[in-house]
C-alpha cells in the first residue's frame, strides 16, 4: 500500500541522517518498523509488569542450583 507523507526538508534530512539511509522511502519504512517494534515491546513489557503474563523459571532455577553445586564440588 502506498502512503503519501508530507515532511519538511529539514525533517527529512534529519531522518535520513538518523537512519543512515540515503533514500526516502526505505528511511520512512525503517522508522515505521522501528516504531511498531518499540510499541510491541512496550505492550509485552506492560503485560509482565501488570501480572497479566507470568514466567515460570523452575527449570532454570534448578539448573542454576546444579551448576552451583558442581562448581563447589570442583573447587580446590
Amino acid at each position: 500500500m502506498e502512503v503519501t507523507v508530507e515532511l519538511s526538508d529539514k525533517e527529512m534530512l534529519e531522518i535520513l541522517d538518523l537512519t543512515g539511509e540515503s533514500m526516502k522511502s526505505p528511511t520512512i519504512l525503517r522508522l515505521m518498523e522501528e516504531a511498531l517494534q518499540q510499541r510491541r515491546r512496550a505492550q509485552i513489557a506492560q503485560r509482565f509488569i501488570s501480572g497479566e503474563w507470568d514466567v515460570e523459571l523452575e527449570s532454570f532455577e534448578a539448573d542454576r542450583e546444579l551448576d552451583r553445586q558442581r562448581e563447589t564440588e570442583l573447587a580446590p
